[in-house]
Parts: structure tokens; sequence; C-alpha cells
């Protein structure tokens, strides 16, 4: 007998008129904006201009969203490519479907052109980015919950979520773990982290992103477990679960290595602003 539930919504689409918005992409959005807006708040209190986030933001975010969207349709390309398949689905960004190692990857390369051209350093940026990220990823999950999508397995937990039947697809009505949800909240645990890891150890030259990488894979790793949608595996593990453990070891590797070779954090994250100041920028000092 089910006593409690996390129930679905019935549409993934409100209309306001002819103009149809849907959810998924109303949590994306969303979370670029907080994220933009955390990601300034700290860029600011570390020397840096007001509005530098933003307008690197503006090469990462395209950048970051054809990349999710590229990994998620590479890694699961029988759903665009495969029989009776339509390919120009594989466009569909509204529909779901993003690889945040796509996004993150290739929303790099935007982000280090953006800063090429404002002459900063890329660390300093993602250092101040990195929970603005977390909290971002954990808005964005709530589009998956619009969706129907990426429910882990069969539960009778009293927050499980209710899943309505759509044979177009093979999904089956009942009742699973809300694996959005157990991203959301660790999402924001990340955030949390990241945020008083970086106020402890003054973390710079790119560590806090690292320990947010890090402390999401860990996350992640577990809720590939949970999750029963089709995917791709190797030696019996989901291909996400090992790309959680490839990134972890690297993220750690990278602040290992970085606290050894630059400790410390920036003296100065943004010549111009460090100008504005009336300040000469400073070789970095140890913390």
């Amino acid at each position: 007998m089910e006593i409690a539930y996390i129930p679905s919504p019935s549409t993934g689409v409100v209309h306001l008129g002819p103009v149809p918005l849907r959810g998924y992409a109303f949590c994306i959005i969303i979370g670029v904006f907080v994220a933009v807006w955390l990601g300034n708040r700290r860029w600011i209190a570390r020397g840096g201009r007001a509005g530098t986030v933003a307008d690197i933001a503006v090469w990462a975010v395209p950048f970051g969203l054809v990349g999710g969207r590229l990994y998620h349709v590479i890694t699961d390309y029988e759903l665009y490519f495969g029989e009776g398949r339509d390919w120009v689905n594989a466009f569909k960004i509204w529909e779901g479907g993003l690889g945040i190692w796509g996004a993150v990857a290739l929303g790099a390369v935007g982000a280090w052109i953006g800063c090429r051209r404002r002459g900063i350093p890329l660390p300093a940026w993602a250092d101040a980015l990195a929970p603005g990220l977390a909290v971002a990823q954990a808005i964005g999950r709530w589009g998956n919950w619009f969706n129907q999508e990426l429910y882990g397995k069969a539960t009778d937990l009293p927050w499980a979520l209710k899943i309505d039947a759509d044979p177009a697809i093979g999904r089956v009505a009942g009742t699973y773990h809300p694996t959005f949800l157990y991203e959301s909240l660790w999402c924001l645990a990340v955030a949390a982290l990241v945020i008083w890891a970086d106020r402890r150890f003054t973390l710079g030259h790119g560590r806090a992103f690292a320990l947010y990488v890090a402390a999401y894979t860990v996350g992640r790793f577990w809720f590939e477990y949970l999750r029963v949608d089709d995917a791709h595996h190797v030696l019996g593990l989901r291909l996400n679960g090992w790309t959680s453990i490839v990134v972890f070891i690297g993220a750690v590797v990278y602040m290992v290595l970085s606290a050894k070779r630059r400790p410390g954090r920036e003296a100065v994250v943004e010549p111009a602003a460090a100008e504005d100041a009336g300040k000469a920028p400073e070789p970095a000092k140890k913390a």
C-alpha cells in the first residue's frame, strides 16, 4: 500500500498563450543565472570587476550546452540513430539530455576563450564559479522531474517518486528512487563544502573548482548505481560510473600537485581591477 510518494508533473510544458514554457529548459536557465550571480559575488570578493563573470559566461554557457548535448548524444546514440529513431531529435535539447562531463569539458574551452580575451587566469575564474555551478546543477536536476526521467530503482519509501506509464518509450508506472532529488541535495552539499573549504584553507589556482569536481563525482558514482535507465556498461559498471572514477582521480591529483607547485591564492585575479584600485599586480603569496 502506497502511504506517501512524490508526485510527478502531469506535463513538462506550460503554455503562456502561444509560447510553450518547458520545465527542463526553465530549470537550466534559472541555474545559469544563479551560478553567474553567485560567481560574480565571489569574483568581486577576490578582487575582480563586477560583470566579468557574466562576460565570460557568455562564452562558457553556449559551449557548455553544446558539449553537454554532444556527450549525451554520443554516449546514447541509439536513442537518435537506432532503428526506427529520428536523428532530428538529437537537436531537441528541451526534451532533456545533457551530459555534465561534456558540459564542463567544452564549457571550459569557452571559458578559456573568454578569460584570454579579458586577460585573467582561467583557474581563478573557475574557483569563483565552482559553488555556483554546483547550485546550478541542483536546480537543473529538477528538469528531470518535469520530464519524468533518470529515476532510480523501484522502492516503496515514503519519498519515492511516482512515475506515470508511457508505452511509447517503454516507461513503466510505479514508485522509484528520486535520483534527481538525491543529486540535487548532494549538489547543494557540495556547494556548501566548497564555500567552507575555500574560506578555511584559502583555496586558489583552480583548487576550489577541483574540490567541486571531486566531491560531485563521489555522489554521482552512487546515483549511477541507483539509476535504471538504459546505459552502456563496461566491465559491469555504467559508463558514467567509470567516468566518475577517472574524473575524481584527476581532480584529486590536480589538487595535490597544484598545492605543491602553487600554494596559496592568487594575489591579483584581474589586472584591470587592480589598476582601477591603484594597485600593481603582485606575485602570489603563500596562505
